[in-house]
């Protein structure tokens, strides 16, 4: 399903396409996006983080 990659740092060219947070709080996440807007989704795996990124292609 997911085409996501991760590179270290920055690549060029670099194309925004919007910037997002994700916040994981035990099974739940949390997405705000500035394109797609604020999306909550379920995983299997317990986890605390957040994550700030740029998507690009």
């Amino acid at each position: 399903m997911g085409t996501e990659t991760e590179e270290k740092g920055i690549v060029p060219p670099l194309k925004f396409h919007s910037l997002y947070i994700r916040v994981w709080i035990r099974k739940t996440v949390w997405i705000m996006d500035s394109r797609e807007g604020f999306k909550r989704s379920r995983k299997t795996r317990n986890a605390f983080k957040i994550i700030i990124g740029i998507s690009s292609y």
